[in-house]
Protein backbone atom coordinates (compact mmCIF):
# COMPACT_ATOMS: atom_id res chain seq x y z
CA UNK A 1 0.00 0.00 0.00
CA UNK A 2 1.30 3.45 -0.89
CA UNK A 3 2.28 5.90 1.84
CA UNK A 4 -0.44 8.31 0.68
CA UNK A 5 -3.10 5.58 0.98
CA UNK A 6 -1.90 4.69 4.49
CA UNK A 7 -2.18 8.34 5.53
CA UNK A 8 -5.66 8.66 4.04
CA UNK A 9 -6.79 5.58 6.00
CA UNK A 10 -5.34 7.10 9.18
CA UNK A 11 -7.08 10.41 8.52
CA UNK A 12 -10.38 8.55 8.04
CA UNK A 13 -9.89 6.79 11.38
CA UNK A 14 -9.13 10.08 13.13
CA UNK A 15 -12.20 11.74 11.60
CA UNK A 16 -14.44 8.98 13.00
CA UNK A 17 -12.99 9.17 16.51
CA UNK A 18 -15.60 10.22 19.10
CA UNK A 19 -13.23 12.36 21.19
CA UNK A 20 -11.93 14.17 18.10
CA UNK A 21 -15.53 15.09 17.30
CA UNK A 22 -15.88 16.44 20.85
CA UNK A 23 -12.78 18.57 20.31
CA UNK A 24 -14.33 19.89 17.09
CA UNK A 25 -17.68 20.77 18.65
CA UNK A 26 -15.92 22.43 21.59
CA UNK A 27 -14.43 24.95 19.14
CA UNK A 28 -17.71 25.37 17.27
CA UNK A 29 -19.73 26.22 20.40
CA UNK A 30 -16.93 28.39 21.83
CA UNK A 31 -16.96 30.66 18.80
CA UNK A 32 -20.71 31.26 18.79
CA UNK A 33 -20.11 34.72 20.24
CA UNK A 34 -23.17 36.45 18.82
CA UNK A 35 -22.38 39.63 20.77
CA UNK A 36 -18.89 40.15 19.38
CA UNK A 37 -19.72 42.35 16.33
CA UNK A 38 -21.90 44.59 18.51
CA UNK A 39 -20.11 44.83 21.87
CA UNK A 40 -18.63 48.24 21.03
CA UNK A 41 -22.01 49.51 19.83
CA UNK A 42 -23.69 48.13 22.94
CA UNK A 43 -21.38 50.06 25.25
CA UNK A 44 -22.03 53.23 23.24
CA UNK A 45 -25.78 52.68 23.66
CA UNK A 46 -25.25 52.65 27.43
CA UNK A 47 -23.87 56.17 27.22
CA UNK A 48 -20.20 55.25 27.70
CA UNK A 49 -17.69 57.59 26.08
CA UNK A 50 -15.08 56.30 23.64
CA UNK A 51 -12.48 56.86 26.34
CA UNK A 52 -14.45 54.73 28.81
CA UNK A 53 -14.83 51.95 26.26
CA UNK A 54 -11.09 52.10 25.62
CA UNK A 55 -10.52 51.74 29.36
CA UNK A 56 -12.80 48.67 29.44
CA UNK A 57 -10.80 46.99 26.69
CA UNK A 58 -7.58 47.92 28.46
CA UNK A 59 -8.88 46.36 31.67
CA UNK A 60 -9.50 43.13 29.77
CA UNK A 61 -6.01 43.10 28.19
CA UNK A 62 -4.26 43.94 31.46
CA UNK A 63 -6.13 41.15 33.26
CA UNK A 64 -5.14 38.71 30.51
CA UNK A 65 -1.52 39.88 30.66
CA UNK A 66 -1.28 39.44 34.44
CA UNK A 67 -3.04 36.07 34.70
CA UNK A 68 -2.11 34.34 31.43
CA UNK A 69 0.96 32.40 32.56
CA UNK A 70 -0.22 31.64 36.15
CA UNK A 71 -3.44 30.09 34.83
CA UNK A 72 -1.46 28.02 32.32
CA UNK A 73 0.69 26.68 35.15
CA UNK A 74 -2.49 26.06 37.18
CA UNK A 75 -3.85 23.94 34.32
CA UNK A 76 -0.62 21.93 34.05
CA UNK A 77 -0.45 21.34 37.81
CA UNK A 78 -4.03 21.09 39.03
CA UNK A 79 -6.06 19.91 36.06
CA UNK A 80 -7.04 20.98 32.57
CA UNK A 81 -10.70 19.95 32.79
CA UNK A 82 -11.02 22.02 35.97
CA UNK A 83 -9.46 25.01 34.20
CA UNK A 84 -11.93 24.79 31.31
CA UNK A 85 -14.91 24.43 33.66
CA UNK A 86 -13.74 27.57 35.50
CA UNK A 87 -13.33 29.23 32.09
CA UNK A 88 -16.90 28.65 30.89
CA UNK A 89 -18.36 29.48 34.31
CA UNK A 90 -16.53 32.82 34.12
CA UNK A 91 -17.81 33.50 30.60
CA UNK A 92 -21.43 32.84 31.62
CA UNK A 93 -21.17 35.08 34.70
CA UNK A 94 -19.67 37.88 32.56
CA UNK A 95 -22.54 37.61 30.03
CA UNK A 96 -25.07 37.95 32.83
CA UNK A 97 -23.24 41.03 34.13
CA UNK A 98 -23.18 42.59 30.65
CA UNK A 99 -26.91 41.95 30.33
CA UNK A 100 -27.63 43.83 33.57
CA UNK A 101 -24.95 46.50 33.07
CA UNK A 102 -26.16 50.06 33.58
CA UNK A 103 -22.99 51.75 34.78
CA UNK A 104 -19.27 51.67 34.10
CA UNK A 105 -18.22 49.77 37.25
CA UNK A 106 -20.42 46.77 36.47
CA UNK A 107 -19.11 46.70 32.89
CA UNK A 108 -15.53 46.79 34.23
CA UNK A 109 -16.23 43.85 36.55
CA UNK A 110 -17.80 42.02 33.62
CA UNK A 111 -14.66 42.61 31.54
CA UNK A 112 -12.42 41.27 34.32
CA UNK A 113 -14.50 38.09 34.68
CA UNK A 114 -14.63 37.68 30.89
CA UNK A 115 -10.81 37.98 30.81
CA UNK A 116 -10.66 35.32 33.53
CA UNK A 117 -12.50 33.00 31.15
CA UNK A 118 -10.02 33.84 28.39
CA UNK A 119 -6.92 33.05 30.42
CA UNK A 120 -8.23 29.76 31.84
CA UNK A 121 -9.08 28.67 28.29
CA UNK A 122 -6.07 29.77 26.22
CA UNK A 123 -3.65 26.93 25.58
CA UNK A 124 -5.45 24.50 27.90
CA UNK A 125 -7.60 22.81 25.28
CA UNK A 126 -4.71 22.53 22.81
CA UNK A 127 -2.68 20.82 25.55
CA UNK A 128 -5.52 18.31 26.01
CA UNK A 129 -5.52 17.61 22.27
CA UNK A 130 -1.76 16.96 22.41
CA UNK A 131 -2.25 14.47 25.26
CA UNK A 132 -5.04 12.63 23.51
CA UNK A 133 -3.06 12.33 20.27
CA UNK A 134 -0.09 10.92 22.21
CA UNK A 135 -2.36 8.40 23.91
CA UNK A 136 -3.73 7.22 20.55
CA UNK A 137 -0.36 7.24 18.77
CA UNK A 138 -1.45 10.07 16.45
CA UNK A 139 0.89 12.80 17.67
CA UNK A 140 2.65 13.09 14.31
CA UNK A 141 -0.69 14.10 12.74
CA UNK A 142 -1.29 17.08 15.04
CA UNK A 143 -1.28 19.56 12.12
CA UNK A 144 -4.16 17.65 10.54
CA UNK A 145 -6.08 17.28 13.81
CA UNK A 146 -5.64 20.85 15.05
CA UNK A 147 -6.40 22.22 11.58
CA UNK A 148 -9.62 20.20 11.61
CA UNK A 149 -10.68 21.31 15.11
CA UNK A 150 -9.81 24.93 14.31
CA UNK A 151 -11.86 24.75 11.12
CA UNK A 152 -14.90 23.96 13.27
CA UNK A 153 -14.09 26.99 15.44
CA UNK A 154 -14.00 29.20 12.36
CA UNK A 155 -17.21 27.62 11.09
CA UNK A 156 -18.73 28.62 14.44
CA UNK A 157 -17.54 32.19 13.89
CA UNK A 158 -19.14 32.16 10.45
CA UNK A 159 -22.45 30.84 11.77
CA UNK A 160 -22.33 33.41 14.60
CA UNK A 161 -21.75 36.24 12.10
CA UNK A 162 -24.79 35.22 10.04
CA UNK A 163 -27.10 34.46 12.99
CA UNK A 164 -26.13 37.63 14.87
CA UNK A 165 -27.62 39.66 12.01
CA UNK A 166 -30.98 37.94 12.51
CA UNK A 167 -30.80 38.26 16.30
CA UNK A 168 -29.81 41.93 16.41
CA UNK A 169 -32.64 42.86 14.03
CA UNK A 170 -35.32 40.91 15.95
CA UNK A 171 -34.52 40.94 19.70
CA UNK A 172 -36.33 43.58 21.85
CA UNK A 173 -33.04 45.11 23.06
CA UNK A 174 -29.39 44.58 22.16
CA UNK A 175 -28.57 43.32 25.67
CA UNK A 176 -30.51 40.09 24.98
CA UNK A 177 -27.70 39.00 22.65
CA UNK A 178 -25.70 38.10 25.79
CA UNK A 179 -28.44 35.82 27.10
CA UNK A 180 -28.63 34.06 23.73
CA UNK A 181 -24.84 33.55 23.81
CA UNK A 182 -25.09 31.75 27.16
CA UNK A 183 -26.82 28.77 25.48
CA UNK A 184 -23.82 27.48 23.43
CA UNK A 185 -21.54 28.13 26.40
CA UNK A 186 -23.67 25.91 28.64
CA UNK A 187 -23.43 23.23 25.93
CA UNK A 188 -19.63 23.58 25.94
CA UNK A 189 -19.59 23.30 29.75
CA UNK A 190 -21.52 20.01 29.51
CA UNK A 191 -19.22 18.83 26.71
CA UNK A 192 -16.11 19.42 28.85
CA UNK A 193 -17.70 17.41 31.68
CA UNK A 194 -17.96 14.47 29.26
CA UNK A 195 -14.21 14.50 28.52
CA UNK A 196 -12.36 11.47 29.97
CA UNK A 197 -10.73 12.12 33.35
CA UNK A 198 -7.28 11.14 32.09
CA UNK A 199 -7.23 14.36 30.03
CA UNK A 200 -7.33 16.36 33.28
CA UNK A 201 -3.66 15.46 33.86
CA UNK A 202 -3.43 16.77 37.40
CA UNK A 203 0.16 16.57 38.70
CA UNK A 204 -0.35 18.17 42.14
CA UNK A 205 -2.73 16.72 44.73
CA UNK A 206 -2.82 19.76 47.01
CA UNK A 207 -3.03 23.44 46.12
CA UNK A 208 0.13 24.97 47.63
CA UNK A 209 1.01 28.61 46.92
CA UNK A 210 4.69 27.97 47.66
CA UNK A 211 4.85 24.91 45.41
CA UNK A 212 2.94 26.79 42.72
CA UNK A 213 5.55 29.59 42.57
CA UNK A 214 8.47 27.14 42.66
CA UNK A 215 6.89 25.19 39.81
CA UNK A 216 6.31 28.43 37.90
CA UNK A 217 9.99 29.40 38.08
CA UNK A 218 11.12 25.91 37.05
CA UNK A 219 8.81 25.83 34.04
CA UNK A 220 9.74 29.31 32.83
CA UNK A 221 13.46 28.45 33.04
CA UNK A 222 12.84 25.31 31.02
CA UNK A 223 10.81 27.10 28.34
CA UNK A 224 13.13 30.07 27.84
CA UNK A 225 16.16 27.79 28.02
CA UNK A 226 15.01 26.36 24.70
CA UNK A 227 16.19 28.96 22.18
CA UNK A 228 14.38 27.43 19.22
CA UNK A 229 11.04 27.29 21.05
CA UNK A 230 11.48 30.90 22.20
CA UNK A 231 11.97 32.00 18.59
CA UNK A 232 8.84 30.14 17.50
CA UNK A 233 6.82 31.76 20.30
CA UNK A 234 8.09 35.23 19.36
CA UNK A 235 7.24 34.60 15.70
CA UNK A 236 3.76 33.35 16.61
CA UNK A 237 2.96 36.22 18.95
CA UNK A 238 4.28 38.91 16.58
CA UNK A 239 2.26 37.53 13.68
CA UNK A 240 -1.01 37.25 15.61
CA UNK A 241 -0.46 40.50 17.51
CA UNK A 242 0.20 42.46 14.31
CA UNK A 243 -2.82 40.92 12.60
CA UNK A 244 -5.10 41.88 15.50
CA UNK A 245 -3.58 45.37 15.48
CA UNK A 246 -4.33 46.07 11.81
CA UNK A 247 -7.56 44.19 11.18
CA UNK A 248 -9.82 46.91 12.58
CA UNK A 249 -8.22 49.53 10.31
CA UNK A 250 -9.62 47.69 7.30
CA UNK A 251 -13.22 47.85 8.53
CA UNK A 252 -13.71 51.60 7.87
CA UNK A 253 -12.45 51.05 4.31
CA UNK A 254 -14.99 48.27 3.80
CA UNK A 255 -17.74 50.43 5.27
CA UNK A 256 -16.76 53.35 3.01
CA UNK A 257 -16.99 51.11 -0.04
CA UNK A 258 -20.44 49.83 0.93
CA UNK A 259 -21.79 53.36 1.52
CA UNK A 260 -20.17 54.92 -1.57
CA UNK A 261 -21.43 52.12 -3.82
CA UNK A 262 -24.97 52.50 -2.51
CA UNK A 263 -25.20 48.75 -1.99
CA UNK A 264 -28.51 47.88 -0.29
CA UNK A 265 -29.68 44.38 0.64
CA UNK A 266 -32.85 45.24 2.57
CA UNK A 267 -34.69 48.29 1.23
CA UNK A 268 -36.74 49.00 4.35
CA UNK A 269 -33.68 49.16 6.61
CA UNK A 270 -31.73 52.38 7.31
CA UNK A 271 -28.32 52.65 5.67
CA UNK A 272 -26.43 51.93 8.91
CA UNK A 273 -28.44 48.74 9.45
CA UNK A 274 -27.72 47.66 5.89
CA UNK A 275 -24.02 48.23 6.55
CA UNK A 276 -24.23 45.92 9.60
CA UNK A 277 -25.98 43.24 7.56
CA UNK A 278 -23.47 43.41 4.69
CA UNK A 279 -20.46 43.45 7.01
CA UNK A 280 -21.90 40.46 8.86
CA UNK A 281 -22.23 38.57 5.57
CA UNK A 282 -18.69 39.52 4.50
CA UNK A 283 -17.22 38.30 7.79
CA UNK A 284 -19.30 35.14 7.58
CA UNK A 285 -17.84 34.41 4.14
CA UNK A 286 -14.31 35.21 5.37
CA UNK A 287 -14.68 32.68 8.20
CA UNK A 288 -16.00 29.96 5.88
CA UNK A 289 -12.91 30.20 3.66
CA UNK A 290 -10.63 30.52 6.71
CA UNK A 291 -12.16 27.31 8.04
CA UNK A 292 -11.24 25.54 4.81
CA UNK A 293 -7.68 26.93 4.92
CA UNK A 294 -7.19 25.70 8.49
CA UNK A 295 -8.66 22.29 7.67
CA UNK A 296 -6.45 21.69 4.61
CA UNK A 297 -3.10 23.29 5.46
CA UNK A 298 -1.76 19.91 6.63
CA UNK A 299 -1.66 18.81 2.96
CA UNK A 300 1.22 21.22 2.35
CA UNK A 301 3.34 19.24 4.84
CA UNK A 302 3.82 16.64 2.11
CA UNK A 303 6.02 19.17 0.32
CA UNK A 304 7.36 21.52 3.00
CA UNK A 305 7.71 21.29 6.79
CA UNK A 306 5.63 23.36 9.22
CA UNK A 307 8.49 25.57 10.40
CA UNK A 308 9.38 26.62 6.84
CA UNK A 309 5.70 27.26 6.05
CA UNK A 310 5.40 29.43 9.17
CA UNK A 311 8.28 31.61 8.03
CA UNK A 312 7.03 31.77 4.45
CA UNK A 313 3.62 33.04 5.60
CA UNK A 314 5.26 35.65 7.86
CA UNK A 315 7.31 36.94 4.92
CA UNK A 316 4.18 36.96 2.76
CA UNK A 317 2.39 39.01 5.41
CA UNK A 318 5.17 41.61 5.23
CA UNK A 319 4.93 41.72 1.43
CA UNK A 320 1.14 42.16 1.57
CA UNK A 321 1.55 45.04 4.05
CA UNK A 322 3.90 46.78 1.60
CA UNK A 323 1.43 46.21 -1.26
CA UNK A 324 -1.34 47.66 0.94
CA UNK A 325 0.64 50.90 1.07
CA UNK A 326 0.21 51.30 -2.69
CA UNK A 327 -3.38 50.01 -2.96
CA UNK A 328 -4.60 52.34 -0.18
CA UNK A 329 -2.76 55.28 -1.77
CA UNK A 330 -4.40 54.49 -5.12
CA UNK A 331 -7.78 53.95 -3.43
CA UNK A 332 -8.13 50.45 -4.89
CA UNK A 333 -10.65 49.44 -2.24
CA UNK A 334 -11.60 46.11 -3.81
CA UNK A 335 -7.92 45.11 -3.93
CA UNK A 336 -7.54 46.17 -0.28
CA UNK A 337 -10.49 43.94 0.67
CA UNK A 338 -9.03 41.06 -1.37
CA UNK A 339 -5.68 41.43 0.42
CA UNK A 340 -7.45 41.58 3.79
CA UNK A 341 -9.28 38.38 2.83
CA UNK A 342 -5.91 36.78 2.02
CA UNK A 343 -4.50 37.89 5.40
CA UNK A 344 -7.43 36.17 7.12
CA UNK A 345 -6.78 32.92 5.23
CA UNK A 346 -3.07 33.07 6.06
CA UNK A 347 -3.64 33.71 9.76
CA UNK A 348 -5.95 30.73 10.17
CA UNK A 349 -3.75 28.47 8.04
CA UNK A 350 -0.65 29.45 10.04
CA UNK A 351 -2.01 28.63 13.49
CA UNK A 352 -2.05 24.82 13.03
CA UNK A 353 1.55 25.06 11.81
CA UNK A 354 2.59 26.90 14.99
CA UNK A 355 0.84 24.27 17.12
CA UNK A 356 2.67 21.53 15.19
CA UNK A 357 6.12 23.08 15.68
CA UNK A 358 5.52 23.91 19.35
CA UNK A 359 4.27 20.38 19.98
CA UNK A 360 7.58 18.96 18.75
CA UNK A 361 9.73 21.25 20.92
CA UNK A 362 8.16 21.44 24.38
CA UNK A 363 7.99 19.18 27.41
CA UNK A 364 4.67 17.35 27.74
CA UNK A 365 4.10 18.59 31.32
CA UNK A 366 4.56 22.24 30.25
CA UNK A 367 2.19 22.43 27.29
CA UNK A 368 -0.52 24.66 28.76
CA UNK A 369 2.21 26.92 30.19
CA UNK A 370 4.01 27.23 26.83
CA UNK A 371 0.78 28.08 25.00
CA UNK A 372 -0.06 30.61 27.72
CA UNK A 373 3.35 32.22 27.19
CA UNK A 374 2.46 32.44 23.49
CA UNK A 375 -0.81 34.17 24.36
CA UNK A 376 0.89 36.57 26.78
CA UNK A 377 3.56 37.46 24.21
CA UNK A 378 0.70 38.21 21.80
CA UNK A 379 -0.85 40.59 24.35
CA UNK A 380 2.51 42.35 24.76
CA UNK A 381 2.81 42.68 20.97
CA UNK A 382 -0.64 44.27 20.80
CA UNK A 383 0.09 46.61 23.72
CA UNK A 384 3.23 47.82 21.90
CA UNK A 385 2.12 47.89 18.26
CA UNK A 386 -1.49 49.08 18.56
CA UNK A 387 -0.59 52.59 19.81
CA UNK A 388 2.46 52.78 17.50
CA UNK A 389 0.39 51.86 14.44
CA UNK A 390 -2.26 54.36 15.52
CA UNK A 391 0.32 57.10 16.08
CA UNK A 392 1.87 56.64 12.63
CA UNK A 393 -1.62 56.50 11.06
CA UNK A 394 -2.58 59.79 12.75
CA UNK A 395 0.74 61.50 12.05
CA UNK A 396 1.17 60.36 8.44
CA UNK A 397 -1.46 57.92 7.11
CA UNK A 398 -2.72 54.35 7.43
CA UNK A 399 -0.88 53.55 4.19
CA UNK A 400 2.47 54.66 5.64
CA UNK A 401 1.79 52.64 8.81
CA UNK A 402 1.31 49.53 6.65
CA UNK A 403 4.54 50.24 4.74
CA UNK A 404 6.65 50.67 7.89
CA UNK A 405 5.10 47.58 9.52
CA UNK A 406 5.65 45.49 6.38
CA UNK A 407 9.34 46.40 6.23
CA UNK A 408 9.65 45.70 9.97
CA UNK A 409 8.14 42.22 9.50
CA UNK A 410 10.52 41.32 6.67
CA UNK A 411 13.57 42.42 8.70
CA UNK A 412 12.52 40.78 11.99
CA UNK A 413 11.66 37.48 10.31
CA UNK A 414 15.19 37.30 8.91
CA UNK A 415 16.45 37.03 12.49
CA UNK A 416 13.70 34.65 13.62
CA UNK A 417 14.35 32.13 10.85
CA UNK A 418 18.02 32.83 10.07
CA UNK A 419 20.35 29.89 10.43
CA UNK A 420 17.74 27.69 12.11
CA UNK A 421 16.92 24.33 10.59
CA UNK A 422 13.78 22.35 11.41
CA UNK A 423 15.77 19.57 13.03
CA UNK A 424 14.00 16.64 14.65
CA UNK A 425 16.82 16.10 17.14
CA UNK A 426 15.55 19.05 19.18
CA UNK A 427 12.27 17.32 19.97
CA UNK A 428 11.32 16.73 23.57
CA UNK A 429 10.00 13.35 24.60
Amino acid sequence: MKQVDILEDLYSTIKRDKQIWKFCFYGFFKNLRFFEPYLYIYFLSLGFSLFQIGILYSIREITVYILEIPTGIFADNYGKKKSLLICFSSYIVSFILFFYTKHFLMAAIGMIIFALGEVFRSGTHKAMIYSYLERRGWFSEKTFVYGRTRSFSLLGSSVAAFLSIFFVLNIPAMKWIFIITIVPYILDFILILSYPDYLDERTESNLSVKRFFISSIEKMKSIFGNGFLTRVLISSSLYDGLFKTIKDYIQPLMKALIISSGLVLIKNLPQNSNVKVILGIIYGIFYIFSSSASRNVFRLNRYIDSFSLMNLLFDLMGVIFVILFFTIKLNWIWVVIALYFLLYLMKDARRPLVVDVCGDHMNKNERATVLSVDSQFRSIAMIIFAPLFGFVSDRYSIAVAFLITGIFILIVNLFLKGGVKFNKKYKFK
